[in-house]
């Protein structure tokens, strides 16, 4: 099996089905999907059962007590049979030829160590973008090194899984979130390296009840992990008005609850340059609120 397309899941069984359909669409179908269910009290163990009965693909599905994304990353590592390891969220789909773009351009690299995998392009739709990206046909750098590289924001990374097996995320007691940049930046920090294709292959739907929607309670609620994504955010090469712009979004946030020693401390800067971000993100706020 050369390709686990691997589903988290948490309470989205009325979504399932256009992520299935659009696996049923595949023109190559040399993977498996596997599916943790997060402690889903809907009906998603029935439908994916009925998947199941359908024996149109390969699927495994997997039942843990809710514990949040990142665990469930964790455990589908462990079992994944796929030599590459292919996140899907749910509440997304896939476009017909995903499986086989990510099998001829994985060919490049495939005996390429310093390469954990490829990436290509999220969108909207097939033809609008998530996010930035340059002008080429593919680039090759590291995460941290995405910055400079103009490969901004939502991406679809492939990697091979025995990599992110021996990393995984880490697990912190009495949270239940844990950004994937962290993981992505480890991979980064022991010299892998992706290659950046700039297609799209991946058409993103954010709900209302997901976690892009709701990533402020859900930060609020998980402040070691929130912490450490912030820490991560400012390690990549980002424009110094994106990690202003990171450094003012977590002030904002914590203002209330921590004082301007304790976030400089918690996001490692010195509180001159935290003061001079604050003043620079109120002003561009009130230009914004002008406009």
């Amino acid at each position: 099996m050369k390709i686990t397309v691997f589903t988290p899941t948490y309470n989205r069984g009325y979504l399932l089905g256009k992520l299935y359909e659009s696996l049923l669409k595949q023109t190559n179908t040399d993977f498996e999907w596997l599916i943790i269910d997060d402690g889903s009290n809907d009906n998603t163990s029935n439908i994916i059962n009925k998947f199941i009965d359908d024996d149109k693909i390969r699927i495994r599905y997997f039942y843990q007590e809710n514990c949040g994304k990142h665990r469930a990353i964790n455990k589908g590592l462990d079992i994944a049979e796929g030599e590459l390891f292919f996140i899907v969220d749910s509440d997304d789909t896939l476009i017909p030829a995903a499986i086989e773009l990510v099998l001829e351009k994985y060919k490049s690299v495939e005996n390429c160590p310093e390469f954990a995998g490829i990436s290509f392009n999220k969108g909207y739709s097939e033809k609008e973008i998530v996010g930035k990206t340059f002008s080429s046909e593919f680039m090759d750098c590291t995460n941290l090194e995405r910055g400079k590289k103009n490969i901004l924001g939502d991406k679809s990374e492939i990697y091979r899984t025995e990599i992110l097996r021996n990393i995984k995320f880490p697990e912190i007691e009495g949270e239940n979130f844990m950004s994937e940049i962290v993981l992505w930046n480890e991979v980064a920090r022991q010299g892998y390296k992706l290659r950046w294709y700039n297609e799209i292959i991946y058409i993103c739907n954010y709900l209302e009840d997901g976690l892009t929607v709701n990533r402020d309670n859900i930060y609020l609620r998980n402040p070691n992990a929130h912490k450490m994504m912030v820490n991560e955010l400012l390690q990549i090469d980002f424009p110094i008005k994106s990690k202003v712009n990171i450094i003012y979004n977590y002030y904002k946030l914590w203002k209330d609850r921590k004082s301007l020693i304790e976030i400089s401390e918690d996001i490692n800067i010195n509180k001159f340059i935290l003061v001079i971000s604050i003043v620079l993100g109120i002003v561009k706020s009130k230009i914004r609120r002008r406009k």
